[in-house]
């Protein structure tokens, strides 16, 4: 039996403008619906790029992202309906507060008022931030701003969430409650499509992996298929044996 894609992309290519070579050539890719996916590479690769590309953030005129079959550039609404994004940057309003940022959010998605409400408060608790559900944002800690970031993201139930460095500089408790949130929404059949330089996360998390690298994919499959292929260890090692060991800075 076939397995459903939830994401398909054939030779997509971008350049920005006045950039002498494309940032993403020609790459392929796929992700399965249900999996837990990690997109790695160095500084420059193309990561983020592809990222935006692919969460519709940038606009694509060479090649094709399919979003369960449908082709994204030309249905920004089924887009929205069925993505999350948690971008690096924080997403939201730091003179709101966690409230009025969920229910800003939840009234961009088109969810219901009373839908809002519920949700609203269902993800404050699982955030461990119902306390502080009526402070401003901008007098939280790192951590709890990335819970919030993370919780804006998921506030549509999407299908599939993507996720760009969404534990980048949280104290160990952040991080671990954000990876066991991710893991249990997965669970209820949230596609994730993460990326990340926290390696030791990545294993534990990603079900799959792609390594990107030139603005294209250099490898792909389950860790322990690739690591025994290259003869490594772990993450890091492949990683360092693909993409090389010289600075991308």
């Amino acid at each position: 039996m076939n397995e459903q894609q939830a994401l398909i992309i054939k030779d997509l290519s971008y350049r920005y403008r006045k950039a002498g070579q494309p940032v993403i050539h020609q790459l392929s890719l796929r992700v399965k619906e249900g999996s837990r996916f990690g997109l790695f590479g160095p500084n420059g690769a193309g990561k983020t790029t592809l990222m935006n590309l692919m969460t519709g953030l940038l606009p694509y005129r060479s090649g094709s992202i399919q979003l369960f079959d449908t082709e994204i550039k030309d249905n920004a609404d089924f887009v929205k309906n069925n993505i999350g994004f948690v971008p690096q940057d924080f997403s939201f309003y730091e003179e709101l507060t966690p409230v009025e940022n969920l229910e800003f959010f939840g009234a961009w998605y088109g969810l219901k008022k009373t839908e809002i409400k519920t949700r609203t408060q269902q993800l404050l608790a699982v955030m461990g931030l119902s306390h502080v559900a009526d402070k401003l944002l901008k007098e939280f800690s790192g951590g709890m701003k990335r819970r919030i970031n993370l919780a804006i993201g998921v506030m549509n139930r999407p299908a599939v969430l993507f996720l760009d460095e969404p534990t980048v500089g949280v104290d160990v408790q952040s991080r671990n409650a954000i990876i066991a949130f991710l893991k249990e929404i997965n669970k209820d059949g949230t596609t994730l499509v993460y990326t990340s330089h926290q390696l030791k996360e990545a294993e534990d998390l990603c079900t799959e992996i792609a390594l990107i690298d030139g603005g294209s994919i250099i490898s792909q499959g389950t860790l322990n298929e690739l690591t025994k292929t290259h003869q490594q260890e772990d993450l890091e090692g492949l990683f360092l044996q693909l993409t090389g060991r010289a600075y991308r800075d």
